[in-house]
């Protein structure tokens, strides 16, 4: 379940969204206010930033520039009311990925979540392919050389951060904030659990070790 935290100040539309974007699978990180996104950033490391424009303590634009100057890379939807061509021009140039005008179908918000997840993780089809694996992120199955492979619920997640990453480290706390809704709850132990069993079902040499920092799917194994 990829991680997505929701900057939206209307409580009624955060929590339909909240309680929608659960149910297709996500991991939903709700804020109401431009001052909580750095910190909210920081503990759950989203993999997309669902973004109202206009916010009670500040502008969605400012919050979305902050994030492009601290180097954070993870996709931006941006949200508003606003549906002048400047003003998607300039989401657009300051580093926004994609722009949903309200009102819009939760159906089609999904569909671009999903599309910008794929893009962000260098893939372009439903079905990522990675060497011999397989991954379906929206049906959650995997295969190995055209073989299902029996996943728990915490290994797909696992796998599906990996994949997501693929060639580049991910450390202990970003695996953890994939695998759980609250990763501080997560025992010492339990991230190295799932690796081993994952490697055991897709095989030893797709997972590398990086000692001192995480783990890294090799996308050529």
């Amino acid at each position: 379940m990829p991680n997505l935290l929701l900057l939206e100040d209307d409580v009624q539309l955060g929590a339909t969204l909240t309680r929608v974007l659960t149910q297709s699978g996500f991991f939903v990180h709700w804020r109401r206010l431009a001052r909580d996104v750095s910190q909210a950033v920081a503990q759950c490391s989203p993999t997309l930033v669902i973004l109202d424009l206009q916010l009670p303590d500040g502008s969605g634009l400012d919050v979305l520039r902050n994030l492009r100057a601290e180097g954070h890379a993870m996709p931006v939807l941006m949200l508003t009311i606003r549906d002048s061509v400047g003003d998607r021009v300039q989401a657009l140039d300051e580093g926004a990925d994609d722009y949903v005008l309200k009102p819009f179908a939760t159906a089609e918000l999904i569909s671009r979540i999903h599309a910008l997840i794929r893009r962000s993780a260098g893939q372009a089809a439903p079905v990522w392919t990675i060497g011999a694996l397989s991954i379906h992120p929206q049906q959650q199955w995997a295969k190995l050389n055209d073989r299902l492979l029996e996943l728990s619920p915490r290994e797909f997640q696992l796998l599906h951060a990996l994949a997501r990453n693929a060639g580049r480290v991910l450390s202990r706390p970003q695996l953890e904030a994939a695998v759980s809704h609250n990763p501080e709850r997560i025992g010492s132990n339990v991230l190295d659990v799932h690796v081993f069993n994952l490697r055991r079902k897709i095989g030893e040499s797709f997972i590398r070790t990086v000692r001192g920092v995480g783990y890294m799917l090799q996308s050529d194994a």
